[in-house]
């Protein structure tokens, strides 16, 4: 009895021992990185709807100061020397507007920014008139959805990623309106599917029925730090914690890659 106390006590001395020499939380002592959130709050009110409680979404990450965001309605003011402080620019059914917009996220993209663009932020057809947009995207431009905003049986088209390797092989996202692309962004030899709707879903739609072809939903444009999620649309894009644990996923992957290092291990 007495050899099994030594034991004991001897054990739970080795713990301690090593829980002083390698703490396992790195608990942070100041912000670790600021993002900036761009919405527009002037857009149609099922973008809004999603836009409004995304933006509590990522304020609860906040929680306990650990980054700092900042959230505006328009990138007028924010020249690239002013997004270079920004680890990542989270785009709600936003883009930038008018070629100083432009210009400032391509040279803030192309020296190393991070982008999570959701929904709108993505869409871009014949009027757009932003080729290096198409490039930064990894794909063509809008060339349909289903309609109304339904869920949708979606797969993992990989689940060694950062991004997916926490999530089931397939899952059922909530309602959304969700774009298909022409030419896909699969066939960008430097683009990575990540999530994809399922050829089972097929036809898909009420209204407006997508009957065929290859449906990416996120994928990563491996040229940038970026990843794009097409959901985005109404009030239920919150609803699900696996869709929310993607979310998650997404956002810290693009920010644990800025170039100036890892904020989460510092």
């Amino acid at each position: 009895m007495k050899r099994h106390l030594l034991l004991l006590v001897a054990a739970l001395a080795m713990h301690c021992g090593m829980a002083q020499d390698e703490y396992p939380a790195n608990y942070a002592r100041v912000p670790r990185f600021k993002a900036l959130l761009h919405y527009e709050p002037h857009a149609e009110p099922a973008h809004v709807q999603f836009d409004e409680q995304a933006i509590r979404f990522f304020q609860k990450l906040t929680y306990g100061e650990g980054w700092t965001l900042d959230v505006t309605t328009s990138l007028a003011d924010y020249s690239y020397e002013r997004l270079k402080a920004y680890s990542i620019l989270i785009s709600l059914n936003a883009m930038p507007g008018g070629e100083a917009q432009r210009d400032a996220f391509r040279r803030y993209m192309e020296h190393g920014g991070g982008w999570m663009g959701f929904h709108a932020s993505g869409y871009n057809d014949g009027h757009t008139q932003w080729p290096w947009f198409n490039d930064f995207l990894g794909c063509g431009t809008f060339y349909c959805n289903n309609w109304p905003p339904q869920p949708s049986l979606v797969e993992c088209d990989t689940t060694e990623h950062p991004v997916t390797r926490t999530l089931p092989a397939q899952f059922v996202a909530p309602a959304s309106e969700f774009y298909q692309w022409n030419p896909s962004p699969r066939l960008n030899p430097d683009v990575t599917v990540l999530l994809s709707i399922s050829q089972k879903m097929y036809p898909f739609g009420i209204k407006d029925v997508v009957k065929w072809g290859d449906f990416p939903i996120v994928w990563t444009n491996n040229k940038y730090r970026m990843i794009y999620l097409n959901m985005g649309h109404g009030d239920e894009g919150f609803i699900d914690a696996t869709q929310n644990l993607l979310f998650v996923n997404a956002f810290r992957w693009i920010v644990e890659r800025d170039p100036s290092g890892n904020p989460f291990e510092k």
